[in-house]
């Protein structure tokens, strides 16, 4: 194996396994600390023929982020913040930076780096940018692709590039996926180069978050009050002259279940026991507005038949508390999951979307295909708001496993029938990608690849990535 990638074998296993449970031993482990070292092992796979899989911190739960041969490059060494521009409203990073640490440094100057993948703490800028993450806020906010500046890309010859947005109002030049190189790589999940850093667009600090956890009798009432408050927010964006106080930056939805395991992590264990379900929302306000905008979300939960337990979150503790709540389902269901890998078991979860007036229904349909399967309802939580909500299965083992995943599927069939997406923010990965079909035409998953062999002939670049 070249110069710079570590064959031992403990090395090799402590980067087998990603947050999807699956495991792949790579051959070889790099380790940079530099651009140059990166374009250096490009340069020498591209001569030998050997595989490449980038990684951050290993979070994908899609297993994007191990490597099923070759050598796995990661870039959690190449960390730092190298520069903030407050009056720009930009920081400049290495990939392998903590998104929670580019908030940080970012709040620190009066600055908000908007996304916010619920594991902001353990993933990276290089692999939130690698497969578009998202998380609460991009309701209000979007994914991480429209906060992408400019990027620095090693290609899979070896070369560096770097691109930058050309913030163009009108352009017709050529086709139009020509028009924004940068779009090429953000959510391409390492397929086509690998991010070594970036230029992120910040925006200012709100002055004051209203978090309220608003507690339902049922999941139908729970996801009535959903749509109630996106069509609100969504009359007002049209609107401007509209004096509705409704506004949320993120419409967080929790299942019974969810809301069981969300409770683990409270300081106020017995709260609105009993509840069915519970919307978690997050408004920007100043003082001047605060009072009208809580009064308004009461209001509302009042005419969807909420408990009358409702909790507000103000403070900066008390939002993380909220935030760490919220944090404590994905984690515990990883938890979970682990325990069964041995005997072919593992955590299964979907990120599937549809219009967020139909989420009601499409859950509904989920939760009767896993019945007539004799499935073991799934734990389901998030981000409702944009009709997109996580499902959490339990495989048990592997035959388990398999009626599971015979369930998801049949659950995205419906939501493709329905407009929807198979993939809202995790990515297609290697466990995801026999579904991408169902989504996407064989026109333009042969535009896709088409892109893969230009920029990566040799297919060096995160094999069983999406193909």
């Amino acid at each position: 194996m070249t110069q710079g990638v570590d064959t031992d074998v403990d090395i090799r296993a402590a980067y087998a396994a990603d947050a999807s449970g699956l495991v792949h031993v790579p051959d070889g482990v790099a380790r940079p600390e530099s651009v140059e070292e990166v374009a250096e092992l490009l340069r020498q796979a591209s001569t030998d023929r050997f595989c490449v899989t980038p990684a951050g911190s290993q979070t994908s739960t899609t297993g994007a982020s191990v490597a099923a041969s070759g050598v796995l490059l990661s870039l959690q060494r190449m960390n730092l913040i190298l520069d903030v521009d407050p009056i720009a409203s930009t920081m400049r990073v290495q990939a392998g930076a903590l998104v929670g640490d580019v908030k940080r440094v970012a709040d620190a100057e009066g600055l908000l780096f908007a996304p916010d993948p619920t594991s902001e703490n353990e993933c990276t800028i290089g692999g939130a940018i690698a497969c578009n993450a998202s998380g609460a806020r991009t309701l209000k906010y979007g994914a991480t692709r429209q906060h992408v500046r400019s990027i620095k890309v090693v290609l899979a010859s070896g070369d560096e590039i770097t691109l930058r947005r050309n913030g163009l109002e009108k352009n017709t030049a050529g086709y139009s996926l020509a028009h924004d190189p940068v779009d090429w790589f953000v959510g391409s999940e390492g397929t086509l180069g690998v991010v070594v850093e970036a230029e992120l667009a910040l925006l200012r600090r709100p002055d004051l978050v209203i978090g309220t956890a608003v507690p339902f009798r049922s999941e139908r009432d729970a996801l009535a009050f959903v749509a109630a408050a996106r069509r609100a927010r969504d009359a007002r964006f049209l609107d401007a002259r509209s004096s509705q106080a409704l506004d949320p930056r993120c419409l967080e939805y929790f299942d019974e279940p969810a809301l069981t395991i969300a409770r683990s992590a409270d300081d106020q264990p017995g709260w609105a026991e009993g509840a069915a379900a519970m919307v978690y929302l997050e408004q920007e306000a100043t003082s001047d507005t605060a009072d009208a905008a809580l009064h308004g979300w009461l209001a509302l939960a009042d005419q969807h038949h909420a408990y009358d337990d409702i909790r507000a979150f103000t403070s900066e503790g008390e939002l993380r508390h909220a935030r760490a709540m919220r944090h404590a389902v994905p984690v515990t269901m990883n938890e979970r999951g682990a325990r069964y890998t041995a005997v072919g078991g593992r955590k299964v979860s979907t990120d599937w979307a549809v219009a967020y007036e139909l989420l009601h229904n499409a859950i509904e349909e989920s939760r009767k295909l896993a019945r007539d399967a004799g499935v073991e309802q799934a734990v389901t939580y998030g981000h409702a708001g944009n009709g997109h909500p996580h499902q959490n299965y339990l495989a048990f083992d592997a035959a388990h496993l398999a009626r599971i995943e015979h369930v998801v599927e049949e659950t995205l069939k419906m939501v493709v029938r329905m407009g929807g997406t198979v993939s809202a923010e995790h990515g297609i990965g290697k466990l995801k990608r026999r579904w991408l079909s169902l989504q996407i035409s064989p026109l333009a998953i042969g535009v896709m690849r088409a892109v893969k062999r230009e920029l990566d002939p040799h297919g060096l670049l995160a094999p069983g990535n999406i193909f």
